[in-house]
């Protein structure tokens, strides 16, 4: 029994990565189910078994980056046993590695809202999900600051959305960016440690924490 159960999540672990690869190539509209299963090495029928369409595979693979970027960003935001000041600055370093790990994602699921403004709804629920509960902790604790002297006073909301564009554009952005900055830095991996630790202090200096 746990040799089948292993051997179904590989396969279905196969399809997903399959079809990652296809979505983020070609758009969810170009992306060929048959692509997907020859590359996952299994049959058509096969993938049909698992996930029936392709929007059932967007779904999944949309849900699970989501789930794993909650767990990244609230286990360092949502650590009460650290000072705000931690907390904030590993909250922006963890959400930068997750787009550094999945840098096609930002690029693929803006094409895909812009394509079908439908397929926001599904991804809101997702979106709601990871930022509700982290964003009232998150002012509730910046208030406390604020009136202690401690830090600038913000919404939490506007920090949220700082965080997001400064560490999502290097990426949505990367071949732009390639031609102006040029020979500046040695690699692109040094750059990106460097706009890393740009965007955390941008985001620190905003709260002025203290």
């Amino acid at each position: 029994m746990d040799k089948e159960f292993n051997q179904s999540q590989d396969t279905e672990s196969r399809i997903l990565q399959a079809a990652e690869k296809e979505f983020f190539e070609k758009g969810l509209a170009g992306a060929r189910t048959a692509s997907i299963a020859e590359a996952a090495g299994v049959t058509h029928a096969m993938l049909h078994y698992y996930f029936r369409t392709k929007d059932k595979l967007f779904e999944r693979i949309v849900t699970e980056k989501m789930n794993m970027l909650e767990k990244m960003v609230l286990s360092a935001i949502g650590d009460n046993n650290l000072p705000l000041e931690d907390r904030i600055r590993q909250g922006v370093e963890h959400h930068f590695d997750f787009i550094a790990a999945n840098h096609e994602l930002p690029r693929f699921l803006v094409n895909e809202v812009y394509a079908h403004p439908e397929r926001l709804e599904m991804m809101k629920v997702n979106m709601q999900d990871i930022a509700g509960e982290m964003l009232n902790n998150l002012q509730r604790e910046i208030d406390e600051y604020a009136a202690k002297g401690l830090c600038q006073q913000a919404d939490a909301k506007m920090l949220l959305i700082d965080i997001v564009s400064l560490n999502v554009f290097p990426f949505m952005a990367a071949p732009i960016i390639s031609e102006i900055t040029g020979n500046t830095y040695e690699d692109y991996d040094g750059f990106l440690a460097i706009r890393k630790k740009e965007n955390v202090e941008t985001i620190l200096r905003k709260l002025k924490i203290h």
